[in-house]
């Protein structure tokens, strides 16, 4: 055990040289760690109660969601029994439930067998539930119901949450932030920490749109006077505008053009008047639906949509067959720029509503670093001083060791970009102490063996290959807890976990090859009859 080959030796020291080294970009200013290469540049960042920001949770609004889904079955009876030509009346949601009747009693089975298609399997983590997206029944009277049961309401949920996730993520992403935490709490509720934000006003601004664009007609057979009163077609509705001495309009309820067909959007400035606006573009399929509307309806407005909202209501000169267009509202620069945003991350697949918000100050993250600091100090102080008292010169040997295995965590860390939260900070102040632990079992089993008669070198080579299976079987012990912590924790508890878990890793290398390195080099050097322990 306390033999090394030169290799084996020069491999371990500079693993250990390389690791510490990922950790000095953090002893430099930002300014300057900028100007180095690329692969240098990795650091740790700060979590919010270290350096401050916004914490800001969303809830998905599950209302919203639920009817949704219960206008997309409707829209679907519709479809299916127009393609199966089966005459129907009176199709409508009612009651968290979608009616519809069969006009022929002869009909009636071979519409139940159509609309049966439209229920499938809800999956789960093994495969299917049992349970379908959809319970269909037959009232009486050539009438059928079709039912959204709860389990398909929450997974629809449970979608709108992962994919919510994700849209927000590149709104807040847009602002150019650093390193923002976001992440699923409960079953819809989304968490969304910013380090460093102070003002979260333009954010909440940016989350709290759901960015549904469409492009669809103006109405123009109904005067928005008459609609006000009531007198609305059908197929249209009265929407306002987006500009607050804006008159509302009456805007056809077909889409014809949505904002998922668009892939960017830039802000920039109309050249005729300087004015902001906001091109787009769209994907092929937008592009030939974009044409043939607009060819369909030249010298007609074309108003464009937004959250229900009437943003732009431009009459079309001539057909758009490029894909591309420009929006333009008598925007500011910064609502240009922030249109742009929301239009290239997507529309959220339901509104998301501000439940909590909290922000916290440089000065609190400042108490809290300087908090941890003492903490760590004043352990490590602690635990330097024990392991001198006690094991002497072994106690230098594990001291150095430690400390190696503290910077070596701190460049995993770096290397890996963590966020470093206040209780990241407690699991590396734990690992002191597992490291030192992982020592104490050695020297204590060397003891053992010196008191069982056995000579220095002899003892010192039983001790670290006896606690061997002793400190491994603890570490991952601990190491489990860790990966438990990390994947049912959220915010700080992953923190905790992460620091915990690399700590462990680092733990287990320094006892098991620096530190019997230190040694096997000093038995080398002094050839010992005694053991200073």
């Amino acid at each position: 055990m306390l033999y090394f080959t030169r290799w084996k030796a020069l491999a371990i020291i500079l693993t250990a040289l390389v690791v510490c080294l990922c950790a000095v970009p953090n002893f430099f200013p930002e300014a300057k760690v900028k100007t180095w290469p690329k692969w240098a540049q990795r650091h740790l960042v700060l979590g919010l109660d270290l350096q401050g920001g916004s914490h800001i949770l969303l809830e998905v609004d599950s209302n919203s969601v639920k009817k949704d889904k219960l206008d997309q079955v409707r829209d679907d009876v519709r479809r299916t029994l127009r393609d199966a030509k089966i005459p129907y009346t009176g199709l409508a949601v009612r009651n968290d439930n979608v009616e519809v009747r069969i006009t022929k009693d002869t009909d009636l089975s071979t519409a139940l067998s159509k609309l049966r298609e439209l229920s499938q399997p809800l999956g789960g983590l093994l495969g299917s539930t049992g349970q379908r997206s959809l319970e269909i029944s037959e009232a009486g009277g050539g009438l059928i119901r079709l039912n959204v049961p709860q389990a398909a309401i929450t997974e629809r949920v449970r979608q709108s949450v992962e994919q919510s996730i994700q849209i927000v993520e590149r709104r807040v992403n847009e602002l150019g932030t650093v390193e923002p935490l976001i992440q699923r709490q409960g079953v819809d509720r989304i968490l969304v920490q910013v380090p460093g934000l102070q003002d979260p006003t333009r954010l909440k601004e940016l989350l709290g749109k759901t960015a549904k664009m469409e492009f669809r007609m103006v109405d123009l057979t109904v005067p928005p006077d008459q609609a006000a009163s009531g007198r609305v077609p059908s197929d249209s509705e009265l929407l306002p505008s987006a500009e607050a001495s804006g008159a509302p309009q009456v805007i056809k309820k077909q889409v014809l053009v949505s904002g998922g067909d668009l892939t960017d959007a830039q802000p920039g400035f109309d050249q005729r008047n300087g004015q902001p606006i906001v091109s787009f573009k769209f994907n092929t399929s937008g592009s030939r639906k974009f044409a043939q509307a607009t060819t369909e309806h030249v010298k007609e407005p074309f108003a464009i949509v937004l959250d229900g909202k009437v943003i732009s209501a431009p009459v079309i000169q001539e057909p758009i067959t490029g894909g591309q267009g420009q929006i333009s509202g008598n925007f500011t620069v910064q609502q240009a720029n922030d249109l742009a945003i929301l239009l290239r991350a997507g529309a959220l697949p339901a509104p998301l509503t501000i439940i909590e918000e909290r922000t916290v100050g440089p000065g609190l993250g400042q108490d809290s670093i300087e908090k941890g600091e003492l903490a760590a100090y004043v352990g490590s102080i602690l635990v330097i001083v024990f392991m001198l008292v006690t094991y002497r010169l072994f106690g230098v040997f594990a001291n150095i060791a430690v400390a190696i295995n503290v910077a070596m965590i701190f460049g995993v860390l770096s290397l890996l970009n963590a966020t470093l939260t206040l209780p990241g900070i407690a699991g590396i102040v734990l690992t002191v102490g597992i490291a030192v632990d992982s020592n104490v079992l050695i020297y204590e089993r060397i003891r053992e063996e010196l008191r069982g008669g056995r000579n220095a070198i002899s003892a010192i080579d039983a001790g670290f290959k006896r606690a061997l299976s002793t400190i491994l079987d603890s570490n991952i012990t601990t190491f489990i807890a860790a990966a438990v912590l990390f994947y049912i924790g959220t915010g700080p508890v992953r923190g905790f976990a992460v620091t915990l878990g690399i700590g462990i890793i680092t733990t287990v290398f320094t006892a098991f090859t620096l530190t019997r390195l230190i040694v096997a080099t000093w038995v080398r050097w002094k050839r010992p009859h005694s053991v200073p322990i």
